[in-house]
């Protein structure tokens, strides 16, 4: 926070906090007596009064483990069917998910509606005619006029519902009835389906890209950048997808023990023809025997046939 300054003076943090202390009567040369008043203020880093001036566009966020940094806030749009990424917008860290949705639910939306007329290989469409219809969120969703306006959109909404108290809906008729279908739903069998599909396919992404993939810190200034950069992670999760389809294996790992399998499987077929040939075989080859997927390959030793090699030994496989 070292950084940020006041938007109405360009003090830096140490200096407001030392023309408070000299107000109030506080020695402002001693750092201690200035920290300890500054523990007892409250709503000390507004963004209405502090910015960063070298990436005006950042703002001071309350990260989960209570640290405040200036951060970005990237939300996603995924595909519950197939787990790919459709939509991806950046905002401010401090912005709430109420007013994020306004941004990335168009976004998805438009980008749904692209795929309608790309046919696939087998002449179907990748996504039904009517483009986007269901929308599946957690409960920092749910607000009565975000679920009036995904009605409006003809999109039927599947928002956890918070525990709160005996709403007045006096005069909110319209939200009352988005709130209550919208409970109807959730707490149906489709509901909950949707609900456990979004825990998995969902989450998933954010778990590849931020955690195992360690890029929750960005290294970059302005919304575009962090917007261009997050991007390019999409893209490149949405890629893993295409090739975990076309290879069949999650991982590096499991690709190769995949091309590993493949080579016994392919040596054990065609090396018997081979063997019924008059060439000689010496000590230095090696000697592969099929065995069945998933099993491990036992370690076995044999004696070498000629006595010319009668302290040697090969190891088949």
């Amino acid at each position: 926070m070292r950084s940020i300054v006041r938007r109405d003076t360009g003090e830096s943090y140490m200096e407001y906090l030392r023309r408070l202390a000299t107000e109030t009567g506080i020695d402002a040369t001693d750092d201690g007596a200035v920290r300890r008043m500054d523990r007892k203020r409250k709503k000390k880093t507004s963004n209405d009064e502090w910015v960063n001036p070298y990436d005006r566009d950042a703002e001071v966020t309350k990260m989960k483990n209570g640290a405040t940094h200036l951060a970005y806030k990237a939300e996603q749009a995924v595909d519950l069917d197939t787990g790919a990424i459709v939509a991806i917008t950046t905002q401010g860290g401090a912005v709430g998910d109420t007013t994020s949705v306004e941004e990335t639910l168009p976004a998805a939306g438009l980008a749904v509606a692209e795929q309608i007329a790309t046919p696939t290989a087998q002449g179907q469409y990748k996504v039904y005619e009517q483009g986007m219809c269901e929308v599946v969120t957690d409960k920092g969703y749910h607000s009565g006029p975000r679920l009036v306006a995904m009605r409006e959109m003809g999109i039927r909404s599947y928002v956890s519902v918070p525990q709160q108290q005996q709403r007045n809906w006096k005069g909110k008729a319209e939200q009352q009835a988005a709130v209550y279908a919208n409970t109807r739903r959730v707490e149906g069998e489709r509901g909950k389906r949707l609900m456990r599909r979004r825990g998995e396919f969902l989450e998933r992404p954010f778990a590849h890209q931020y955690e195992t993939g360690a890029l929750r810190r960005v290294h970059v200034r302005g919304r575009g950048n962090v917007a261009k950069r997050v991007l390019l992670q999409a893209a490149a999760f949405n890629l893993a997808l295409i090739l975990r389809s076309i290879t069949k294996a999650g991982t590096p790992k499991g690709l190769a023990d995949l091309k590993n399998q493949s080579c016994f499987a392919l040596s054990g077929a065609f090396w018997p023809p081979f063997r019924s040939l008059n060439a000689p075989i010496t000590n230095s080859v090696v000697a592969l025997s099929p065995i069945s997927p998933g099993k491990p390959y036992p370690l076995t030793k044999r004696r070498s046939s000629s006595s010319k090699f009668g302290h040697c030994r090969n190891w088949a496989f």
